[in-house]
């Protein structure tokens, strides 16, 4: 497989750091290719501003969307942005991986997304009318590509359980895992998230490291995050609501997310 594997953290010595050098290590002995987007290493410029749009006309009032779109149909795009949607469309699979930072992944990381996702390549894809609202949420560019999040956190693992004063940790990650990966067509897997990252010994890090491994080994076979797919029959279009009968009498995240069959 070629994985992509993009890094949000300041400092190569920390463990997020030391955890994506050992899963390059871990993938490469695989036999897998591996490319690492280390965004503050590339000093990723980390805001979507109308530098990115130089060859609008002057005077022009900066619209995010619409001259995203321009630049990218007329292929003039910042070489930045050019590079990193080639990797993506390189890539078989796609890892993000970053601290959680005030719930959320860190703004560079945030910046990557906003700036490589432009219209035209992670969204505004296919025919939107009363019948289909575009190529997403299960189909689109990114199609048939595995993504993976692989995420430290400073809280302990109860602070984001079912209870936890955090919220669960599945409704933490939603809005990257459904909106930012599963929208423009990803097969998103499971997150890997260590907890507690400032209480790390030689013998918990060993742990942790042999976890991931074993999550990079089967990269390929894990089976995704069952959402479901928006153009399947599950949602009204255009209002973009589950049908009554969909997951009758749930509501928010997990209703997106078809349960397995009772056998």
């Amino acid at each position: 497989m070629n994985v992509l594997i993009v890094h949000a953290h300041p400092e190569p010595r920390s463990l997020n750091g030391t955890l994506k050098d050992f899963a390059v290590r871990r993938l490469e002995a695989a036999g897998h290719t591996v490319q690492v987007s280390d965004l503050h290493a590339m000093q990723w410029k980390s805001t979507l501003d109308a530098g990115d749009s130089p060859h609008r006309p002057p005077g022009t009032r900066f619209d995010p969307s619409l001259h995203s779109k321009h630049a990218f149909e007329a292929g003039n795009q910042p070489d930045d942005i050019a590079r990193e949607q080639q990797k993506l469309l390189w890539a078989d699979a796609v890892i993000l991986q970053f601290p959680l930072w005030w719930f959320s992944m860190p703004a560079i990381l945030k910046g990557w997304v906003e700036r490589v996702f432009a219209y035209g390549f992670g969204y505004g894809v296919g025919e939107h009318s009363d019948a289909r609202w575009g190529d997403r949420y299960g189909e689109g560019t990114l199609a048939g590509k595995r993504a993976m999040l692989v995420v430290t956190a400073g809280g302990w693992e109860s602070h984001y359980g079912p209870r936890g004063i955090n919220g669960p940790m599945d409704d933490v990650l939603f809005p990257i895992h459904h909106g930012i990966l599963y929208y423009p067509g990803f097969d998103v897997l499971p997150p890997f998230v260590v907890h507690r990252t400032g209480k790390m010994d030689s013998a918990r890090f060993e742990a942790v490291s042999e976890a991931l491994g074993q999550r990079l080994d089967a990269l390929a076979t894990t089976p995704p995050i069952a959402f479901r797919p928006q153009n399947a029959g599950a949602y009204e279009i255009p209002a973009l609501t589950l049908r009554a009968d969909v997951a009758p009498g749930q509501v928010g995240f997990a209703a997106h997310v078809e349960t397995p069959a009772v056998t």
